[in-house]
């Protein structure tokens, strides 16, 4: 995908009134999933599953030459907001660790889109949400009439999230787009563009928070590596556990 064509289909989905969910997924959730079954299950009924991170993208174009671009959690969450403010699109926020960092994000979104509808926001607690929450959760978003959930609650527990709830609600899109609220919200710090551009993103979130994040980039970048290496060399598909679709594969 690029981000044009996601940004058209997110909105098309919303226009239709389609039930549909996307994951945003860079190396470290593709890791995840060769991980856990239930994962890779979600992920490949996922409507859309786009990429976050550089390099999904080298490798989605000079090995598997695809016609692709980044598709960046921050960057679809502004993108999709800014073209459906046009269109009345209703918007829900579900994530940030406490409702400090929703007012900020609410308030930074409203100052860039002074015609953004934001109906509902939820910040929910820091472990699994009982049946009762979860049917609160679900009653809330229903009488906001939201066309769009925005949840950012981090990998992989969105992705859980979207796969489990979108059979609850009527809501036409649920996007997962990971650390999108706290950088919107100025609580995390972005890497400079051309250290995005350049796939060393990677290396200023170690050094802004190398006790959180060592593991996954110094042993999961190599990991990943190794598996890409191995797949083109052997030329043998890995898929990520069972592929769904519609009809016999």
């Amino acid at each position: 995908m690029t981000m044009a064509q996601t940004v058209s289909t997110v909105l098309g989905w919303v226009e239709r009134r389609e039930r549909r969910y996307v994951n945003v997924f860079a190396v470290e959730s593709l890791l995840k999933c060769r991980d856990d079954a239930r994962l890779s299950q979600i992920v490949n009924a996922a409507d859309l599953v786009l990429t976050d991170g550089m390099p999904l993208v080298w490798i989605g174009r000079h090995i598997a030459g695809l016609k692709l671009e980044r598709c960046y959690g921050p960057d679809v969450m502004v993108e999709v907001m800014a073209a459906g403010c046009a269109r009345g699109v209703r918007h829900y926020l579900y994530g940030g660790a406490d409702e400090t960092i929703l007012d900020r994000l609410e308030e930074r979104l409203r100052a860039r889109f002074p015609d953004l509808i934001i109906v509902g926001r939820h910040v929910p607690p820091h472990r699994p949400l009982t049946e009762a929450e979860s049917e609160a959760v679900v009653a809330d978003i229903h009488a906001s009439r939201a066309d769009i959930v925005w949840v950012g609650i981090g990998t992989p527990k969105q992705d859980y999230w979207v796969g489990e709830f979108r059979q609850r609600l009527k809501t036409p899109a649920l996007l997962a787009v990971g650390a999108a609220f706290n950088f919107h919200a100025g609580t995390v710090s972005q890497a400079p563009r051309w250290m995005m551009r350049s796939g060393l993103e990677w290396l200023y979130r170690l050094l802004a928070e190398p006790r959180r994040l060592w593991r996954r980039y110094l042993i999961g970048n190599p990991r990943f590596v190794f598996l890409v290496l191995r797949q083109w060399i052997t030329r043998q598909p890995v898929p990520l556990g069972k592929v769904f679709c519609d009809h016999d594969c």
